[in-house]
């Protein structure tokens, strides 16, 4: 039997897996540079000095400069990733209100809300308060609007 048959013999179950730990272990590594060289340019608080301090230090030295990094500057990495996915969920958001033409309108929930904290403040009866609730249960108050002006009697 030639050699290429008993490959399978000569490369032992651990081996095959010290070699898939290795593999990962130099994926993650990647991963967590390019982390690195992205958290570095998000950051606004940085100068350009410093970023560039930091990706000479990264690109020269890798596993020190990273680590270092992560030591340094790690706290708030997860910080700006959040931030900037927080401000990137908004704009999202902003642009389907603008979409769906709904950008300054105001929900049911909202005039109940409103109406609400009108009668606590007693600018408007109960009785008041129940017609105006009514408008807006069944949609006859335009939108923005709760189907009625709270009389003005200066309290």
């Amino acid at each position: 039997m030639s050699a290429q048959t008993y490959l399978a013999y000569d490369y032992p179950l651990l081996s095959v897996f010290w070699s898939m730990l290795l593999f990962f272990l130099w994926i993650m590594w990647f991963i967590l540079l390019f982390r690195v060289v992205v958290d570095i340019f998000r950051d606004d608080d940085l100068s350009g000095w410093a970023k560039t301090g930091w990706l000479v230090l990264t690109i020269l030295l890798p596993f020190l400069g990273v680590f270092v990094y992560v030591i340094a500057r790690g706290k708030n990495m997860g910080r700006r990733e959040m931030a900037q996915a927080r401000a990137q969920q908004e704009a999202f958001d902003e642009r389907i209100r603008q979409a769906a033409g709904t950008e300054g309108r105001t929900s049911s929930v909202d005039e109940l809300a409103k109406l609400s904290e009108i009668r606590n403040s007693g600018a408007i009866t109960d009785d008041e308060y129940r017609r105006a609730k009514e408008l807006v249960l069944t949609g006859h108050a335009p939108a923005g609007q709760s189907g009625f002006t709270p009389p003005t009697t200066g309290r």
